[in-house]
């Protein structure tokens, strides 16, 4: 198997090249040559697999054993679960008659990133050993210089994963003022001298394209070798499909015979629930997966539509006339008109994004099966058009075959804040009779909302992704649960590694702007101390 990127090329990457280089040159997201077959007789063979080695076996399905040993990926993947507080390390609860929430959360800082992000760590230390085990002292090392975008939880799941690891530098862009507090200290009071945050002045999206930027300027990547931790970098997709066929026999221990499941998914950036879709392509019984966005709600348009566009074209007219109404005569006109249609900020600000990147490897299988008819040079290359008319107009459509695929393994729902704080409220004061209270993060909160909006036979049981633990918004559960006298925030909410948290020490340089250049300064300036003093004290 090789990797080729969804907006074609000549490239067919080993794994460990796709991995190593995150992003494709041409801007296109790595993909696999083909989509593997489950052995016969899987979910006899896997029901009562332990975690990791579920994840062996799905793993190994993707990655030659000429790339990695099979004793050397059953322990990449034993070590970087060997940090989840959970035994079961991604366990379900059921909140519901026919509904369960699968905990994401267990992992070191609290996240579903851990899952991918403690993996791909591993494989970063595992590549780069190898490729520096025959260099004698004086000899050029090789060295992976790590960047990526955070609108939350991938930063310190990140900064975790690579922290303190020989020839890794990390560097990650947050939107300033735009995480959650804790979200902020658990990035910024990781002192280890290979890692760098970075606080911009924009947005998420901002952030995410300084990253692509980056990736697709060949020598300035060519001098520094970069590395994606971001959905884009596929280890990340492949470690989370895992989860759901976990979830999926856990869930069929507790439920009748014949019953179904479906997937309901807080998306931001798609890469969660792409996941799912490599898991249901690989044969993963599974009815359409529900899209959950909040206000920033891009993917419920386009599934809605057939638009994929950047704002909602009604009301960004409205927001222009007024912008254009309130700045006339005004100095202030061109800032007024800058920041209409722009990312609105939520209660669940990891989904606050306009763009969700790996959308587009989803776009690739939807293309290569209604409209090229299984020619993938054909399919990349109506990606690529899609992506550079995204990139000039801010939209593209797709044709009525190509939305009635998305639509047969997808349904989308948009949540607004106020629904969010309610569910979060319903959830912990008014649980379905015999189920517990349970407190919930709000983006989990927007999963929930949404899947009590899908209308299913009464044998379908929804597998709501929880996808942080809900002391990392703490404003957002707490201002929800003022009125609960019975609720303690301290008490039954914050776990003991974040007490103290935000009095700790931090390390953070600002950016004051979103050109890519000012960014390259930075990293380069590490490289040169780096280079001149080591790893220490930098």
């Amino acid at each position: 198997m090789h990797y080729l990127s969804t907006r074609g090329g000549d490239e067919k990457l080993s794994f460990e090249d796709a991995i190593l280089q995150g992003l494709a040159p041409n801007g296109g997201l790595y993909i696999p040559s083909e989509i593997p077959s489950l052995p016969a007789n899987w979910e006899e063979k896997w029901i009562n697999l332990p975690f990791e080695e579920l994840a062996y076996e799905l793993t190994k399905l993707f990655v030659p054993e000429d790339s990695i040993p099979a004793d050397d990926l059953k322990d990449l993947i034993r070590r970087s679960y060997a940090t989840f507080r959970h035994s079961e390390r991604t366990p379900i609860t059921q909140v519901g008659s026919n509904r369960f929430v699968l905990e994401l959360f267990h992992g070191p800082t609290f996240a579903f990133k851990d899952v991918a992000l403690q993996f791909l760590g591993n494989l970063f230390e595992y590549f780069l050993k190898r490729r520096n085990a025959n260099k004698q002292p004086g000899d050029v090392r090789e060295k992976l210089t790590i960047v990526g975008a955070t609108s939350g939880d991938t930063g310190s799941a990140a900064i975790y994963g690579v922290r303190g690891k020989d020839d890794i530098s990390i560097f990650i862009l947050h939107p300033k003022g735009r995480v959650s507090p804790i979200q902020e200290a658990q990035m910024t009071t990781v002192l280890d001298s290979n890692v760098h945050n970075c606080a911009v002045e924009g947005t998420f999206d901002d952030c995410q394209d300084i990253v692509k930027s980056l990736f697709s300027d060949k020598p300035f990547n060519d001098t520094h070798k970069l590395g994606a931790v971001n959905s884009i970098n596929w280890a990340r997709i492949l470690s989370q499909i895992t989860y759901y066929f976990y979830s999926y026999f856990l869930a069929k221990k507790q439920t009748p015979a014949g019953s179904e499941v479906q997937f309901v998914v807080p998306t931001g950036n798609f890469g969660d629930i792409l996941a799912g879709f490599y898991a249901k392509k690989l044969g993963l019984p599974s009815q359409p997966m529900v899209i959950a966005t909040n206000a920033n709600d891009i993917l419920t348009r386009f599934w809605r539509t057939g638009v994929y566009e950047k704002y909602d074209s009604n009301q960004h007219v409205q927001a222009v006339e007024g912008a254009v109404e309130a700045a006339q005569g005004s100095s202030d006109g061109k800032q007024a008109l800058a920041v209409v249609g722009g990312v609105k900020a939520t209660l669940s600000p990891a989904m606050d994004i306009l763009v969700s990147s790996n959308f587009e490897r989803l776009l690739w299988y939807i293309v290569l099966e209604s409209m090229t008819k299984g020619d993938k040079i054909a399919a990349s290359k109506q990606v690529n058009n899609w992506m550079n008319e995204l990139k000039t107009n801010g939209r593209f459509s797709v044709p009525e075959e190509a939305l009635a695929v998305a639509r047969r393994d997808f349904t989308a729902s948009s949540v607004n804040d106020e629904q969010t704080t309610q569910t979060i409220k319903q959830y912990f004061s008014q649980p379905e009779p015999g189920f517990k209270s349970y407190t919930v993060d709000p983006h989990t909160a927007v999963g929930l909302k949404a899947s009590s909006d899908v209308k299913n036979e009464s044998n379908v049981y929804q597998i709501c992704l929880a996808t942080a633990h809900a002391a990392k918004f703490s404003e957002a559960v707490e201002n929800a649960l003022k009125d609960e006298a019975s609720f303690n925030f301290e008490r039954d909410v914050l776990p003991t590694e974040f007490h103290g948290l935000m009095d700790k020490q931090r390390r953070v340089i600002d950016i004051e702007g979103i050109d890519p250049e000012l960014t390259k300064r930075v990293v380069e300036s590490k490289a040169v101390k780096e280079a001149t003093h080591g790893n220490v004290g930098i």
